[in-house]
């Protein structure tokens, strides 16, 4: 185990985690809209396309962090 973690490694597992959630959310979200609730899988898709656009943003300042360590 690590004495101490980087901030690039802990944000990297934050990222992770994010992408985790969003395939999480997409599963639920294609339940829902099976049952018939499209209403709660608009919903939903909205929230996961902010996380998708704001993955894109996270992996590039991870890049640019990791670079400068």
């Amino acid at each position: 185990m690590h004495a101490e973690y980087s901030l690039s490694d802990v944000l990297e597992r934050m990222y992770q985690n994010q992408l985790a959630l969003e395939a999480a959310l997409m599963e639920l979200t294609l339940h829902a809209e099976a049952q018939g609730n499209a209403d709660v899988g608009d919903n939903v898709r909205g929230a996961l396309y902010t996380i998708g656009e704001n993955a894109g943003h996270i992996k590039q300042g991870l890049a640019r962090l990791k670079k400068n360590e």
